[in-house]
């Protein structure tokens, strides 16, 4: 293989680079990656299928000089300065046209920073989010790329070859790649973060569902996979629900119990949740069931202080008192109610940056995209695709009717749910937010019109009426009488 030139080039050879590379190689693709450690190059060879052609090399110029013009390379190496540093051993190895691809998990706004750096250099750059963990990278990854379109073109063939392939609803072709074209700039980036906080609230969701189960109706680890099993072959079939089932099924092979129970209450985070709720924040977009997963990690995160606050409070797990199967059904429908709103949420902050952002993202192709290989892959997106279809304009799911119907048919269960857990000191803080942000979304009044009154009291910020156009400031404490308060007041 002396001889032979590659047509794509991984940096950095860790599993989720590896298996990329490795499923190109399978799709026909001639690959070369880079590390700098031996050991992860070696694997890299051995590990490919035999007849595929796959070179693992040690230095950066070694593997430029065997690309093919222009050249098309991906980092995946962990976000922030090392992201940076390779671009900046690049540049001096790279020509004009070149693509340099960043498939890691980079916040946004350094993806628009290096997009416009290199743009300067003459070379393309493009971010794009990959979903699917180790097992996808290598079987079929859901892609998200935005940005340069050129450069899209160019690689288009091998990300769609290489992500997962998915049967579209009857009267629409089949076996379409979860890869698309989705917007302008770092809109590849700006999905993946969605899609993440996506997942961080599902995932929220179903700890709480796990939680009142497990603790409130004394579920064990056998019927925790039967609920969670069930629960996953009906119209909430996705991959969350999946490996939940198959987690409590997993032996501890240091000691005699289930894994889950020996597995320390303390959640880690790399970011994207909370570059969502910035992001979000910055639009501004609500999503407080995202928001609350976050914190929820956050709160995690405090072992040592909740230790210290357990022993002081002496909280109980109390059993809930209400029919098994009775609880069951209605975490059922509390679950699917408050996941439907987490996507929700999500689309409706990713419609917006659309606009705001100057971004122009296909929210119908990113739904596509999403249903297969990716982590919140779930039956669900057929139905959001449906409504999309209806009105590609749509901005946010709570306005189509079908959706609507079916979140009217399971409001009282989540109500019940919420009102039962938090009257048995059960934290349900996703599925709070859920039933909040619905409430207050679908009220034509909201009690805002009082802070908007305090707002102009105190600081003269104004406001607008109900029955005239403008903008109005009062001055409230004009001949009114004077008020005694108490002292320090």
């Amino acid at each position: 293989m002396a001889d032979t030139l590659y047509d794509f080039g991984m940096i950095g050879l860790g599993v989720m680079g590896s298996n990329l590379l490795l499923n190109m190689a399978d799709h026909g693709f001639k690959v070369i990656g880079y590390d700098k450690n031996p050991d992860k190059t070696n694997t890299l060879e051995s590990s490919a299928t035999k007849g595929t052609i796959v070179k693992g090399v040690n230095t950066l110029p070694e593997m430029i000089a065997q690309l093919q013009k222009p050249r098309k390379l991906m980092m995946l190496v962990p976000a922030g300065n090392p992201v940076d540093s390779v671009i900046a051993e690049l540049i001096p190895l790279l020509e004009e046209g070149d693509i340099i691809i960043d498939g890691g998990n980079s916040h946004y706004i350094d993806t628009l920073k290096r997009i416009g750096f290199l743009k300067e250099k003459k070379l393309h750059f493009m971010g794009i989010g990959i979903s699917g963990g180790e097992q996808g990278a290598r079987l079929g990854p859901s892609i998200m790329p935005g940005g340069d379109i050129e450069a899209y073109k160019e690689v288009e063939p091998i990300l769609k070859a290489v992500a997962a392939k998915v049967n579209l609803p009857a009267g629409q072709a089949g076996d379409q790649p979860c890869v698309a074209y989705l917007g302008n700039d770092a809109a590849g980036h700006y999905v993946k973060m969605v899609h993440n906080g996506i997942e961080y609230a599902l995932m929220q969701l179903i700890s709480e569902c796990y939680d009142v189960l497990h603790n409130g109706l004394g579920l064990d680890n056998d019927e925790l996979h039967k609920v969670f099993a069930a629960w996953n072959n009906g119209e909430m079939k996705s991959f969350l629900l999946e490996i939940t089932a198959d987690i409590f099924l997993k032996k501890d092979d240091k000691s005699d119990n289930s894994l889950v129970d020996m597995i320390l209450d303390k959640a880690g985070a790399k970011g994207t949740g909370k570059w969502t709720s910035e992001a979000a924040l910055d639009l501004p977009e609500p999503i407080p069931t995202i928001d609350m997963a976050v914190m929820m990690r956050n709160i995690s995160a405090l072992k040592e202080e909740r230790i210290q606050a357990n022993n002081l409070y002496h909280p109980e797990l109390k059993r809930i008192n209400v029919l098994k199967k009775d609880l069951i059904q209605q975490l059922h429908d509390a679950l699917l109610f408050a996941t439907i709103v987490s996507y929700a949420q999500g689309l409706a902050m990713l419609s917006k940056a659309s606009t705001e952002l100057k971004m122009d993202i296909p929210l119908p192709e990113v739904i596509r995209v999403w249903s297969g290989g990716c982590i919140i892959r779930s039956a669900l997106l057929n139905l959001f695709g449906k409504a999309f279809q209806k009105n590609p304009q749509l901005q946010n799911l709570l306005l189509d009717e079908e959706i609507a119907k079916l979140l009217k048919s399971k409001q009282e269960n989540l109500t019940s749910i919420v009102t039962t857990a938090l009257s048995n000191d059960y934290p349900v803080s996703g599925l709070s937010a859920s039933l909040n942000y619905f409430n207050a979304y679908c009220r034509e009044k909201l009690p805002t019109n009082l802070i908007q009154a305090q707002r102009d009291y105190f600081g003269s910020h104004t406001y607008e009426r109900i029955d005239l156009p403008g903008i109005f400031h009062t001055d409230w404490q004009q001949d009114e009488k004077t008020v005694d308060h108490p002292s320090g007041y």
